[in-house]
């Protein structure tokens, strides 16, 4: 029995009628051996058995379910998805896929809609792939915080077209282009990087593999076959590249927690020494520059909605189409935010994603992150921060 009903369902996963894990940390822990002592008649005495331990946090857990049912209703949303991850080690507090299931009536996780969208889901994440670009472009010594990059006309190859979103059509600074989200901008650095190398960054970053960890589902990225120029003036911007939003988080965790790029874990306590995939993925002083710009955005750019007061927090919003009957559709588009705090020192991420989120009355029409995944993220920022023993604080870090 799950007396939680579909609190963290998707994590926990459920068991079969002989009471076998089929679905999540259900499935790996009788997959660890559980079931075989079982069937061999050494697992039925409970009180010799440890307990496992998870990462997640119902406080924290709570928060982000609420504010993310608050926010399908409100946009009218035909799903959403929320994540809070501890930079520092890797474990996954809080895991949220709308619509979920209740585990007691295990046949609701069985519907076409109810996939874990954080593991299994494979998504083009938009301008949050942004933050990759700016610190491939600052570690390779081409560019830096004072570098003017043209985004004054389109980039163009054969019949396609790049433009920015309500672009500023002048040559912008390296932090302007990050807080206007030019793609412009993103694409030339990455042009001037080069195809491979902007390749092998993003792979450095764990980008083009399949994510494991506990949980069973998981899905592979969707990576173009070919990497030319084209797909990398795309995929700097966060489009024809499409991977797990644990995945990316895990990428972008790794840029400000001073270069560790670590599996995430929803185990208590499990040793970072065998999760970690590699090391010093950037610089100290590219991770410093990454924490300013995300500030920064936070402070004047696309993610003033997402500014908590107190908290210093940044972040990076990013705006996608979804590919309709093969073509990318300007009126079906999925949102996310992903955010850190505080900014100076970073311990917690926050990624929230909402699925055809519709343009309101008081967001003057507009359905891009800034206007909803943004804002969402900042409620459960406030939310969550306090209980995670994070107090506000309005002296200014250095």
């Amino acid at each position: 029995t799950y007396p939680g009903g579909s609190a963290a369902s998707h994590v926990l996963g459920f068991v079969n009628v002989d009471s076998a894990g089929i679905a999540g940390i259900e499935k790996w822990i009788d997959d660890q051996g559980l079931r075989e002592l079982r069937e061999a008649g050494f697992a039925t005495d409970r009180a010799a058995l440890k307990a496992v331990e998870l990462t997640i946090d119902q406080r924290v857990q709570h928060a982000v379910a609420d504010e993310l049912r608050k926010a399908v209703t409100r946009f009218k949303a035909i799903a959403a998805a929320g994540l809070v991850l501890d930079v520092t080690n890797g474990e996954v507090l809080a895991l949220v896929s709308l619509p979920d299931f209740d585990p007691n009536f295990s046949a609701e996780a069985l519907m076409a809609d109810r996939i874990n969208r954080i593991s299994v889901g494979t998504y083009e994440m938009g301008s949050t792939f942004k933050a990759m670009t700016t610190a491939m472009a600052l570690d390779s010594g081409a560019f830096g915080l004072r570098s003017v990059i043209d985004a004054s006309v389109p980039l163009r190859f054969g019949n396609m077209t790049i433009r920015d979103y309500r672009g500023q059509k002048r040559a912008l600074t390296l932090p302007e282009a990050f807080v206007y989200s030019s793609n412009i901008a993103m694409g030339r650095m990455a042009l001037e990087v080069g195809p491979e190398r902007h390749r092998a960054y993003l792979g450095k970053l764990g980008q083009f593999d399949r994510l494991v960890t506990e949980l069973p589902e998981n899905a592979k990225p969707i990576v173009p076959a070919k990497w030319g120029e084209l797909t990398t003036a795309t995929a700097a911007f966060g489009h024809g590249i499409a991977v797990t939003p644990l995945q990316a988080s895990m990428g972008v965790a790794a840029l400000v927690n001073g270069g560790l790029l670590t599996s995430p874990t929803f185990s208590k306590g499990a040793p970072i020494g065998p999760r970690t995939i590699s090391k010093g993925v950037v610089s100290e002083e590219t991770g410093d520059a990454l924490r300013f710009l995300m500030r920064l955005n936070a402070e004047v750019g696309s993610a003033k909605n997402a500014n908590a007061p107190g908290y210093f927090v940044g972040g990076k919003t990013g705006t996608s189409e979804k590919v309709v009957g093969g073509r990318y559709s300007s009126e079906r588009v999925l949102t996310a935010f992903m955010g850190i705090g505080p900014a100076d020192t970073p311990r917690y991420l926050f990624l929230t994603l909402i699925d055809e989120p519709q343009g309101l009355t008081e967001t003057y029409g507009f359905r891009t992150s800034g206007w909803n995944a943004a804002p969402v993220t900042r409620e459960i920022m406030e939310r969550s921060l306090p209980a995670l023993g994070v107090l506000p604080s309005w002296d200014r870090p250095a």
